[in-house]
């Protein structure tokens, strides 16, 4: 015998209304609730803003804590794999070893080299740049979402819109700040957006992430005239970031997109400089 669409129905509501009370107002609770969540998010006040910071910093540093036992356990494999590798890698050092005793390092080369890391190194402390380190907690790497989570805030004196570099290099900007904790979007993001000027012509374009490895660049003249190598820099427009930080070289073009080979490898960044020289204009 075919059941038809309204004995179905009739079930469907029957199920539904032998759920006890306790149920029903726990999934209307739920719902307020979430309701209730979507519209503090849109209010801008101290308070708010505080409790939002804390669960923020709270959720961060909750993940990076259950990231930990995993990687023990990779550096436990790591040493494991070590152990039993140990007797090849100590016949290939011995070989080395009898080849470095066999060449000859003049000294006065390793007094100019030297002599060039201390010129380096004093370049460094007397650099005008207002810089504050901060260490890579989590790294979010998605086709929907490049961005890094650092383990510093405004107790550093860090404010949204500020400049994030990888050893002079600009990779992103700061977009959300806690207490103890802030969110790097990274220039691959899709929702990344930078004003850059393009070496030697002169040209200005948009810096524009798309989740994948290369960003492209957009809003280029008519009549744009550029080669694999150049040279591409933060223009500086609208006062956002400061001028003239290296941000990568064009790579190709195909089918009138340019891409461009970033200077830094994102997925290789421990430590990053954000530049606080626009403090003032960031308040």
């Amino acid at each position: 015998m075919e059941t038809s669409r309204e004995d179905v129905g009739i079930a469907i509501r029957s199920a539904f209304l032998k759920k006890g009370v306790q149920q029903r107002f726990s999934l209307f609770g739920l719902i307020v609730l979430s309701v209730a969540l979507l519209f503090l998010e849109s209010i801008n006040a101290k308070p708010i803003n505080y409790l939002r910071s804390f669960v923020k910093d709270v959720i961060y540093r909750g993940s990076y804590a259950v990231s930990l036992p995993y990687k023990g356990f990779d550096n436990i494999s790591n040493i494991i794999k070590s152990h039993f590798n140990v007797y090849n890698e100590n016949i290939t050092l011995k070989n080395e070893n009898a080849l470095l005793k066999d060449q000859y390092i003049d000294p006065n080369f390793l007094i100019l080299e030297n002599n060039q890391l201390r010129r380096l190194l004093d370049e460094q402390i007397s650099s005008k740049a207002n810089f504050v380190s901060a260490r890579v907690m989590l790294d979010k790497q998605s086709p929907y979402l490049n961005s890094f989570i650092i383990n510093s805030g405004s107790n550093r004196n860090i404010k949204n819109g500020m400049a994030v570099l990888h050893n002079k290099n600009f990779i992103g900007r700061i977009v959300d700040v806690n207490f103890f904790s802030s969110r790097v979007l990274l220039v691959t993001d899709l929702n990344s957006k930078i004003p850059v000027v393009i070496e030697p012509s002169g040209h200005h374009a948009i810096l524009s992430g798309h989740g994948q490895k290369n960003p492209t660049l957009e809003y280029l003249p008519e009549k744009h005239k550029l080669e694999k190598g150049n040279k591409i820099f933060t223009s500086g427009k609208e006062g956002i970031f400061s001028p003239g930080i290296f941000i990568g070289e064009v790579e190709k073009k195909a089918n009138n997109v340019v891409t461009v080979s970033l200077a830094t490898e994102l997925n290789q960044i421990t430590f990053v400089n954000i530049d606080l020289e626009n403090m003032d204009q960031n308040k």
